[in-house]
């Protein structure tokens, strides 16, 4: 989560209202303030915090789905490493440097894939290198530990494709459509709205523009989880246990390199 790019929203919400506030202004002064306040205004308001409601409901399930990935992603990644060690712990004469390599490439290539530096059909061809690698290791081990191998595989590859769609896919367009629609009119409304005395239609108009505003934008920011590749993302998931995953797949894939090296002399 973005600290700065947060406190950027903030005030991009602020400069929004600061506008409006401006233009109530320019309207009481100039006598345009041509709307009353009704119980059919107040109910409008009702019905578009409603609306955002049930947007900020739909992108918060995904972004609570979303919180679970990166985890679930490093997981994959070291169970797939021990599981290979362990066929080596076994059997000495295993040859499973390179698919640790491979592994420590591929978490390595999940994160650039995260800032949008790969695209997911190389990352997937990444992940299918695997299965050479896999089938390589029957003749040391189980067929129910390479099946293991195979399942971590998938449960990877599974884990990759939905997280692309989450972050390619957005939440109902057509009532985010809707809910932006609805919040210009309101805050026009209540510019030209007549409320007296002046200090308390100062107020009411931006508390009210303030939340509408914010609201839309922070579900838009939301509907994307993984925006680490968008300049003003402010909240997206973390990825600390992915990388703290690919740091310790490095330190295996170190200790690997040198005993290739020997091996092809």
């Amino acid at each position: 989560m973005n600290t700065n790019n947060r406190y950027r929203l903030l005030l991009q919400v602020s400069a929004i209202v600061a506008m409006v506030i401006g233009a109530k202004l320019l309207v009481h002064f100039l006598g345009w303030e041509i709307i009353s306040i009704n119980p059919l205004f107040s109910g409008i308001v009702a019905a578009n915090v409603f609306l955002m409601g049930f947007l900020l409901s739909g992108v918060l399930s995904d972004f609570k789905e979303s919180e679970r990935i990166p985890g679930e992603l490093s997981a994959c990644l070291e169970n797939l490493a021990q599981e290979v060690r362990g066929i080596r712990m076994a059997r000495p004469e295993a040859n499973v440097g390179s698919c640790l390599i491979l592994l420590s490439q591929l978490s390595q290539g999940i994160l650039s894939w995260f800032h949008k530096k790969h695209r997911t059909a190389e990352l997937l061809e990444h992940v299918n290198e695997l299965t050479p690698q896999f089938a390589a290791m029957e003749q040391w081990s189980q067929a129910t530990l390479v099946a293991r191998l195979k399942q971590e595989q998938s449960n990877l590859r599974r884990t990759l494709i939905r997280t692309h769609t989450i972050r390619e896919t957005s939440f109902v367009s057509s009532g985010y459509l809707l809910a932006d629609f609805i919040t210009i009119l309101l805050c026009i409304g209540l510019i030209l709205a007549k409320i007296e005395p002046l200090y308390e239609s100062l107020f009411f108009v931006s508390v009210i523009s303030y939340l509408m505003i914010y609201l839309l934008m922070l579900i838009r920011d939301l509907d994307n989880p993984f925006g680490y590749y968008e300049r003003y993302s402010a909240e997206d998931v973390s990825l600390k246990p992915l990388e703290e995953a690919a740091g310790r797949l490095a330190q295996i894939a170190s200790t690997e390199i040198p005993k290739l090296k020997r091996d092809a002399d």
